[in-house]
């Protein structure tokens, strides 16, 4: 019998049916019913880990759903332009402003998905790819950042283009329109240099056959407003053709270029700190996710 007992734990594993006739308790069947024995059992989530956990989740999820509402927005301003009557689009989908929400949109929403769902399912391929993804947006802004600190002459004359470019393109595409209405209207300025901008737009030429010609639109007007409560869409017509006086007392003579500059720097300081809080809404992203991914590393291991 003793040799027996000393065969057993090495036999054990392998003859059970002489385990259950001899009816005794054997090392073998005590390391089965409490693995803890014979291994190390892994280490549990601590309560605060767990929160962690969940609030990563929501996190992600948050952005997720910004992410996808600002793609829903530049998708519907992309199918909501219907082309012109030759049947071409105004403006081409490469310079079209609401690709930059679609952009911005699907990129938000991919990463946040992976993070909502590394979070959720405890993957460590998704967490490594959302931390990848937002250390690669960090990179990007910060060249941004020093791009725009190192080549702020060159930025000047390439928004003072595109500009120029919105001017040309005024009635092709009702994004741009309303961008230059608003900016028109909010720095009250005209045109990029002087409101004599408006003769490069093929519309408000005077040499266009339209109504339009010799004018400019109703946003650089000083009172737009006809009897202070009805717009008045042809305050400007005719402006250009008159002198610099009697135009002065219609319109808004300065360009909004030197009023854009003013108003960037004024503004330096908030611009300044949505950056910040932008970089610091993806470091505390990025930090949860670290923390979740030692835990899911420290529990497999």
């Amino acid at each position: 019998q003793a040799s027996r007992l000393v065969e057993l734990p090495y036999s054990s594993f392998n003859d059970d049916h002489d385990d259950d006739d001899d009816g005794h308790s054997l090392p073998g069947d005590t390391a089965e019913q409490d693995p803890g024995v014979w291994y190390p059992s892994p280490p549990k989530l601590s309560p605060f880990s767990r929160c962690v956990r969940y609030l990563a989740f929501l996190w992600n999820l948050f952005f997720l759903l910004l992410g996808l509402l600002v793609l829903a927005v530049g998708v519907w301003g992309l199918l909501a332009k219907g082309p012109l009557p030759g049947g071409e689009r105004g403006v081409p989908l490469g310079s079209d402003p609401m690709l930059f929400f679609v952009l911005a949109g699907l990129g938000t929403s991919a990463v946040s998905l992976a993070g909502c769902l590394g979070a959720f399912r405890a993957s460590p391929c998704l967490l490594r790819f959302f931390l990848g993804a937002l250390l690669t947006f960090g990179g990007l802004e910060v060249l941004g950042g020093l791009l725009l600190l190192l080549a702020r002459r060159r930025l000047r004359d390439a928004l003072q283009d595109l500009l120029l470019l919105c001017l040309l393109r005024y009635q092709e595409d009702p994004d741009l329109q309303f961008l230059v209405d608003e900016v028109q209207q909010s720095l009250q300025c005209c045109g990029l240099e002087s409101y004599h901008d408006w003769e490069s737009n093929p519309y408000f030429n005077c040499s266009a056959p339209g109504v339009q010609a010799c004018g400019v639109p109703a946003s650089c007007c000083q009172d737009p407003l006809e009897n202070g409560s009805v717009p008045n869409a042809q305050c400007g017509f005719g402006v250009l053709g008159l002198g610099a006086a009697a135009a002065g007392a219609m319109v808004h003579t300065q360009g909004c270029g030197a009023a854009l500059g003013v108003w960037l720097r004024g503004q330096a300081g908030a611009i300044a700190a949505g950056a910040t809080a932008l970089v610091l809404v993806e470091a505390v992203g990025a930090l949860m996710a670290l923390r979740v991914l030692r835990d899911i590393t420290a529990v497999r291991v």
